[in-house]
């Protein structure tokens, strides 16, 4: 056999001084198209594609910052995983994981831009929200079926479609079918009763035209790593692939789908920055296990007795996360003449889901039951009277269809010089709903959601008032619609030692909203009801006088109601994108480049809302970020070793934070000014010998924010947070990775990898940080070829080797100080301990 070490080995020996092709990186088929490079010699393996060590260190030949890993590396982490957690080791990328199997999400940082300002891409298609961005890192492809995976640290593709991203792009791409009829089924067992089950099929080349296809199914199933409860994930995937003769042009279609059932973890409380509050895990009896409550007190209903349900909101059995997502990609290439070539990939999303954790106590005769009627209510728990206060689930649902097309013509003016026109369309459909459910008490003391979606999929299941009307908790109607045209000039100069490229992209975004419940005044609390509005002010010793411009109140309260709503907001900007490299020598190069980004506010930020003094709605103090993204960098490449290092800057203007309103009672999004980066990355594998390959990156950067901004008003006085000259949150000013992997035999090979998250700021403020920390993974693969069992193999992993103790993701707070403007005490999840999994693979 030829080990993976040998065949890096024969094919790198062939590659030295070439151009390698820069599609192994690209996104989109347009871009990938558009950065590919014919190759002057064929390679004895039928290998194509970037040098590269261990999977891990790839000679990158695109003219911004860009690392990419391979499935050689992705296959020695932990079966399962997700893709985020195993990029963790590039430079610039700070992800914290929720958990050791990575089914309960992370949260990303990249050159200290949150997940919400990264596009996350997959086959190039977009997979940040469309409503408010987020980046959903546990619903993400099962990372045996990813081929390679790519961030740019620095900015997006020309083509990228995307209305999020200021801070870079994460991209990964699907494997493609085998020529030949082949397969696996794998089993993974470990710590935490971890069990996950795999499946793929290769059909191989069938049919006259050389079609092929695979098909592959996993499920995992294991407990979380403190308290009670379990993960759940199922997922499905198949990809069909059609070459167009042997041009390079090809149709291919893809589908995922992907279910998960995931009891959430609680979060520990941070304290104060003062010390007068102490950490949760310092104060309660579980330490670093604290967790959801595990007892629940069953309440007693009784006839003609007003009972209630006294207990808290934090029992782990009513704290389950649930999604559905699923997409089909389509992609395809056809050369319409010598040079000239369209590329087409549609693509459909589909999403249901809600963070599972929604829920109140509510009074049988509450306003809401009653509807328009003044007295009576609704026999919740079938007592016999209207007294009680029963638990009643209030999601918040939100089910997304999304539609997509990203597609280019590529003209090729000569050898040297290329052009492209590109479109692309992103149309969202956000229904977001909150249909009350009910609580199954079949075992009063350990009791579930009837359903974990609420009333949505069961009218049995739902609450409805006196009216006939089913309560909800919000109902909102919103259409997300991007369309983005760019242009690209690829040329090369100088016996094609020097490359530019010259773009432009410009998006056309707007954000059609349609709220049906009334809205709070100035806020984005909703009232979901059939009681009467009350169109006069409450009286104060006075008459009552009219509210203006049709605005309602109800009850006994004057607080100041909109009436169901639309409205639609536009945002629109022209995108330059430039880059050049410059090579020489012997595996030399330097590239420059220079990108700007838009990111239009999210949806919640628009659903905040007032009424103007000419009667208008809105909400003026969110506008759109933007950020200039400057790269300077230089990289080295020989068969053995593979070295980049980069200096950036980053502007970023208009930055929307999410801060708590005291007036309000609820977080409102504002724009606080800006904020400038600069930092150095770096990274470089070496394989000094066959068998042994070496890894290391490091990431320094310094943030500071520009101006203080206003957290509230209180009795109408300005409260402000003093964040001039202060830090970013979450971001660590240094980041230290390393990786040594080891060919003891042709059937033996090991490795082990540390990664060091520096101090990070919890608070705007910068009065609260929590401590660095260091993880140590390792991994032994044992194949089983040498007994006649090509491509079976036994492999152990071991996550956090020293069991270190450290908090992952950051619930971070404007100040931590008890007296201060925007003072609440944060929290944070807790980082995994050392966790140790199992893995047979059995290939035929």
């Amino acid at each position: 056999m030829m080990n993976r070490k040998r065949a890096f080995w024969a094919t790198t020996a062939l590659f030295s001084g070439l151009l390698m092709a820069g599609a192994a990186s690209a996104q989109s088929t347009g871009s990938e198209t558009t950065e590919a490079t014919e190759l002057s010699e064929v390679v004895a393996t039928g290998t194509r594609g970037p040098r590269n060590i261990d999977g891990l260190a790839t000679a990158e030949t695109v003219s911004k910052t860009r690392n990419t890993i391979s499935q050689e590396f992705i296959s020695t982490q932990t079966p399962g995983q997700t893709i985020l957690q195993t990029l963790n080791l590039t430079p610039g990328l700070s992800f914290t994981n929720t958990d050791s199997y990575g089914s309960s999400g992370g949260n990303i940082r990249l050159r200290g831009f949150d997940g919400n300002r990264v596009s996350l891409t997959f086959d190039g298609i977009p997979l940040n929200d469309t409503g408010n961005y987020a980046t959903y890192t546990n619903q993400q492809l099962d990372p045996e079926l990813i081929e390679r995976a790519t961030v740019n640290t620095g900015s997006t593709d020309v083509d990228s479609p995307t209305a999020a991203a200021t801070g870079g792009t994460i991209n990964y791409v699907t494997l493609r079918p085998t020529a030949d009829f082949s397969g696996w089924g794998q089993a993974s067992f470990g710590d935490f009763d971890y069990r996950r089950y795999m499946f793929l099929i290769n059909s191989g080349e069938f049919g006259p035209w050389g079609t092929s296809a695979w098909f592959a199914v996993s499920k995992t199933d294991y407990d979380k790593f403190k308290g009670l409860g379990d993960l759940q994930k199922t997922q499905f995937n198949a990809r069909i692939y059609q070459p167009l003769g042997d041009n390079g042009d090809f149709l291919s279609l893809s589908g995922n789908y992907n279910e998960n059932r995931n009891n959430n973890y609680l979060g520990p409380n941070l304290g104060t920055a003062t010390g007068s509050i102490l950490p949760q895990v310092e104060t309660d009896p579980r330490g670093w296990d604290v967790d959801f409550d595990t007892t629940y007190i069953a309440p007693t209903f009784r006839n003609g007795l007003a009972d209630n349900d006294a207990n808290g909101s934090n029992f782990y059995g009513l704290r389950v996360n649930p999604s559905n997502t699923g997409s089909i990609r389509g992609q395809s290439r056809f050369t319409l003449a010598e040079n000239l070539v369209l590329t087409v990939d549609p693509s459909f999303q589909y999403t249901l889901a809600n963070g599972g954790t929604q829920q109140a106590v509510l009074a049988e005769n509450d306003a809401l039951l009653r509807g328009s009627f003044a007295t009576g209510g609704v026999d919740l728990n079938g007592d016999g009277d209207i007294l009680d206060r029963v638990r009643v689930m209030t999601p918040s649902n939100t089910n997304t269809h999304r539609y997509g097309l990203n597609t280019s013509l590529i003209w090729d003016l000569n050898d040297n010089h290329r052009l492209r026109a590109a479109y692309a369309l992103d149309f969202g459909r956000h229904r977001q709903t909150g249909q009350y459910g009910r609580v199954n008490f079949s075992n009063p003391t350990n009791p579930r959601f009837v359903d974990w979606f609420g009333g949505r999929n069961d009218e049995n299941n739902r609450v409805v008032n006196l009216d006939g009307y089913e309560l909800r908790s919000r109902d909102r109607l919103s259409i997300a619609e991007l369309n983005q045209f760019s242009v690209e000039y690829r040329g090369q100069f100088m016996d094609d030692a020097l490359t530019l490229n010259i773009g432009v992209r410009a998006p056309f975004f707007t954000r059609e909203l349609n709220n049906f419940c009334y809205t709070q005044n100035s806020s984005s609390n909703v009232r979901c009801t059939t009681e009467t509005p009350i169109t006069t002010f409450l009286p104060v010793g006075g008459v009552a006088a009219p509210i203006p411009f049709g605005d309602v109140r109800f009850g006994t309260s004057n607080t100041v109601y909109i009436a169901p709503y639309s409205r639609e907001v536009k945002y629109d900007d022209i995108l330059p994108n430039f880059g050049a490299s410059y090579r020489w020598g012997e595996g030399h190069s330097v590239y420059v480049s220079y990108a700007e980004t838009l990111s239009a506010p999210r949806t919640d930020s628009l659903y905040g809302v007032r009424r103007f003094a000419d009667g208008s709605i809105g909400n003026p103090t969110v506008q759109p970020e933007n950020a200039q993204n400057f790269d300077l960098g230089y990289r080295y490449s020989n068969p053995t070793l593979v070295g980049t290092v980069s200096v950036f800057a980053n502007n970023e203007e208009n930055r929307i934070v999410s801060s708590f309103d005291e007036d309000l009672g609820q977080f409102v999004d504002r724009n606080v000014g800006a904020v400038e980066r600069i930092g150095a990355e770096g990274s470089i594998g070496w394989s000094p010998i066959e068998a042994l390959s070496l890894y290391g990156s490091a990431t320094w950067i310094s943030t500071e924010v520009q101006d203080d901004y206003v957290n509230n008003t209180v009795g109408g006085v300005p409260q402000i947070v003093a964040t001039k000259g202060k830090e970013l949150v979450e971001t660590p000013e240094w980041m230290l990775a390393a990786r040594a992997s080891y060919q003891f035999t042709p059937y033996l090979e090991a490795g082990i990898q540390a990664k060091y998250t520096g101090e990070r700021w919890v608070t705007d403020v910068n009065d609260f940080k929590v401590d660095a920390f260091t993880t140590v993974d390792a991994n032994v693969r044992f194949d089983l070829a040498q007994f006649g069992y090509e491509g079976t193999f036994i492999q152990v992993n071991a996550d956090n080797i020293f069991d270190e103790q450290y908090y992952a993701n950051l619930g971070t707070r404007a100040s931590a100080t008890p007296g201060t403007p925007g003072f609440s005490q944060p929290f944070a999840s807790v980082g995994a301990p050392r966790t140790i999994s199992a893995t047979l693979r059995v290939a035929f």
